[in-house]
């Protein structure tokens, strides 16, 4: 099977200093009809409600992509019953048809993250503790007790939506394999991807979702 290859061509430092390239207050709609937002999720009475960030109205959430969106913010709710979400979707007279469920966390400061609309992937684990930040610029790699490494890098699609990216930038093999699979993080979120980060052999897992420069 042929296996599609892009080159990124990208300045190592800085990642993200063009963020007037990008246009924030754009929603991604790349899926015919449907957009992707984030939200707070909150059960009222039995229902789950959906409220766009930064956003007063709030919408009836019905699950017809068949997400389980209901039984994961069951399972990770607090005592006010509040959840950030990050979801594709089509809003209907007072509903959401929910599509896609990218990630679902327990956060009071997610609407207000700066890099989400500018990144193309979050990944992170723990034990220890790692995250890269995949922007069109290159990515950034952060490891406890060592200091940040900025690369550029190239993708590979896999098929099945699996797709890995790949450096050998200071000398050194650093490879990013995700696959799309329910992951659940230690720290209380639910994302839509399993990663694994490999640096000269060495295996570190986790999870992964899609910022908001890339929601397929």
């Amino acid at each position: 099977m042929r296996v599609a290859r892009s080159l990124v061509l990208v300045a190592l430092l800085p990642l993200f200093a063009a963020c007037q390239l990008f246009d924030t207050d754009r929603q991604s709609a790349s899926h015919t009809g449907q957009t992707r937002m984030q939200g707070q999720l909150t059960a009222v009475d039995g229902q789950l409600m959906f409220q766009p960030c930064n956003q007063p109205a709030r919408y009836t959430v019905n699950d017809s992509g068949g997400t389980s969106v209901q039984q994961e913010a069951a399972t990770l709710a607090d005592a006010k019953g509040n959840l950030f979400a990050d979801v594709r979707g089509r809003l209907v007279e007072g509903r959401l048809d929910l599509e896609k469920l990218y990630r679902v966390e327990r956060s009071g400061t997610a609407c207000n993250d700066p890099d989400f609309k500018l990144l193309i992937l979050r990944a992170a684990g723990h034990k220890p503790e790692w995250s890269v930040k995949v922007s069109g610029k290159g990515m950034i790699i952060e490891r406890a007790g060592q200091k940040p490494l900025a690369l550029p890098y190239v993708e590979e699609q896999l098929g099945d939506g699996r797709f890995n990216l790949s450096s050998e930038a200071n000398n050194q093999r650093i490879e990013l394999w995700v696959a799309p699979q329910r992951c659940v993080d230690s720290n209380g979120s639910i994302q839509h991807m399993t990663a694994e980060l490999r640096i000269d052999g060495q295996v570190q897992r986790g999870c992964g979702h899609f910022g908001g420069a890339r929601d397929d």
